[in-house]
């Protein structure tokens, strides 16, 4: 389990799971992306998994960002097979870890935990404000807390949040597990991706028993530091922070266009900011989490 107080220096955090997917050639397409292999090649995200660990991740999430009940029942799993599968997320992950804790001990599973657009794979889950009360929210993300909870990871990772509305029904129910989680929204300059001014949206984590940090992530790199700088300043807790490569999609080609690598030179920014959690988002890949060790490594108090 995450004890961010006994933690010394920044904490190097995995890149994209899709990415580190797609550089093995594997094709996400469908709605269930990255959560499609937990019933058909498991072992592809063992390895996903233990490139990121030997490229100096000390934390790998989970494949449940995108892992539901409903999602994976409406992809034609028994309800009983989709639970199990969402638990073997962190099942699997862990025995990565337990493969590696001698050579690296120290390592950590993050059992992830996405936004409820990302259940309905319309684009919703970078706008968020999805048009359904908060009992549809509690009802959608429960049991799958739950599920993931039981599996024994370290902490969660509650990840690309893009609403406000959204942190007000998932921190109760963090609250009601005790799991320590980190807790990071998407962004655009100085607001959430569903237009609500940063120091309210993070203002919703303050006071959380189990939120151990908070932050951004899957947003661009030059949002990074204000984004940390409103959490910390409204929770008075250290940030995570993990933005993507950017680009643009290519609706002829059907292909995502990256921008540019990971600013090095931004990181230390972020962690003279509040930033403790550091990592990469889609379009980053183990390499890119390899040059990230290198450069964390070399931090003043690393």
């Amino acid at each position: 389990m995450l004890d961010i107080d006994a933690i010394a220096g920044p904490v190097v955090l995995d890149g994209g799971l899709s990415t580190a997917l797609e550089q093995q050639g594997v094709d996400l397409g469908g709605a269930l992306w990255t959560a499609r292999l937990l019933g058909e090649e498991p072992e592809l995200l063992a390895q996903a998994h233990r490139a990121y660990f030997r490229a100096g991740a000390r934390v790998v999430t989970t494949a449940s960002y995108q892992a539901s009940v409903e999602g994976l029942v409406a992809a034609g799993y028994e309800a009983a097979t989709a639970r199990r599968l969402i638990t073997s997320s962190v099942t699997l992950a862990r025995e990565v870890r337990d493969e590696l804790v001698d050579s690296q001990p120290g390592l950590l599973v993050a059992a992830s935990v996405g936004p409820y657009g990302a259940f309905l794979a319309d684009g919703s889950e970078y706008r968020g404000r999805y048009g359904v009360p908060a009992a549809r929210l509690r009802e959608f993300h429960a049991p799958r807390l739950e599920l993931l909870a039981e599996a024994g990871p370290d902490l969660f990772a509650v990840e690309t949040i893009p609403d406000s509305d959204e942190a007000e029904v998932l921190v109760p129910l963090l609250e009601d597990l005790g799991l320590p989680a980190w807790f990071s929204y998407s962004v655009r300059g100085t607001t959430t991706n569903a237009g609500q001014p940063l120091p309210e949206a993070y203002a919703v984590l303050a006071g959380s028993r189990s939120v151990v940090a908070a932050g951004v992530n899957c947003s661009e790199q030059a949002d990074v530091l204000g984004a940390v700088r409103a959490a910390v300043a409204a929770t008075g807790l250290p940030a995570v922070a993990y933005p993507n490569r950017g680009g643009s999609w290519d609706s002829d080609t059907k292909q995502w266009a990256y921008g540019d690598p990971l600013d090095l030179g931004l990181v230390e920014t972020w962690v003279s900011a509040g930033a403790r959690l550091v990592g990469g988002c889609c379009g980053t890949g183990p390499a890119d989490i390899a040059a990230l060790a290198a450069c964390v490594a070399r931090l003043p108090g690393a």
